[in-house]
């Protein structure tokens, strides 16, 4: 008797962990991306897109066969451009302040927490894809910019400041993607897939130097090539 309960606990061990192999995922990702500004605002004008990079940890947790709870966490290089009327402010010993046009190359670091419902298909041969849709939330841990000032056409004053003050601490979005999984035995899969993260409140603060009636008003957004693994 006490050898057949051994073995039916065995058993019931061995179908618990098999249940919960197939229930959760665990891995990792890396990505470039490629972001932009998208300002809100009068005079102010969005330049162009530029590089940027993420890495991260994945969990998935299956909620039936072909749906997952994608989450986890990401560290997101996010990069955008704008330009819009500016002030310099000088002492009048240096000819007082100027008006003219900033350049300004955003450079930030957020810590992002993406929850994420990821729709799979079944295995054709050793390929299954899936789409994605969630939301993300970002916490704002670094920021710097590379501003250049020009007026009437000439390159004033080029300064790196830190500018964490003036960026919203959080960023909220939306997270759109697809892919696909490669198997390479068992429960190992390689992933790679395209996400696009659509960022819808303010990211930036203050008003405008010349007129402090207008608002910095701009959304950051990204497309992210995805590479990943998950055992």
């Amino acid at each position: 008797m006490k050898k057949a309960l051994l073995v039916l606990i065995m058993i019931c061990l061995v179908g618990l962990l098999q249940a919960q192999q197939k229930a959760f995922q665990f891995g990792f990702k890396v990505g470039p991306n490629l972001g932009w500004i998208k300002p809100d605002a009068v005079g102010y004008e969005r330049q162009g897109v530029d590089p940027g990079f993420a890495w991260g940890f994945v969990a998935e947790v299956f909620l039936m066969e072909n749906y997952a709870l994608n989450t986890g966490f990401d560290v997101v290089y996010l990069n955008g451009s704008l330009s819009y009327p500016h002030l310099l402010f000088a002492p009048a010993s240096a000819g007082g302040s100027i008006e003219g046009v900033l350049n300004r190359e955003i450079r930030t670091k957020y810590i992002q927490i993406p929850i994420i419902l990821k729709m799979k298909t079944n295995e054709f041969g050793r390929i299954r894809y899936y789409g994605q849709v969630g939301f993300g939330l970002a916490f704002l841990a670094d920021a710097k910019s590379n501003d250049k000032f020009y007026s009437q056409g000439l390159l004033i004053e080029e300064r790196n400041p830190e500018i964490e003050k003036q960026l919203r601490i959080t960023r909220e979005s939306l997270i759109l993607g697809a892919g696909m999984e490669f198997s390479l035995g068992g429960s190992t899969f390689l992933t790679a897939g395209l996400k696009f993260d659509n960022n819808f409140i303010d990211i930036l603060k203050d008003q405008n130097t010349i007129d402090p009636a207008v608002e910095h008003k701009g959304i950051s957004n990204f497309i992210e090539l995805q590479i990943g693994l998950l055992f």
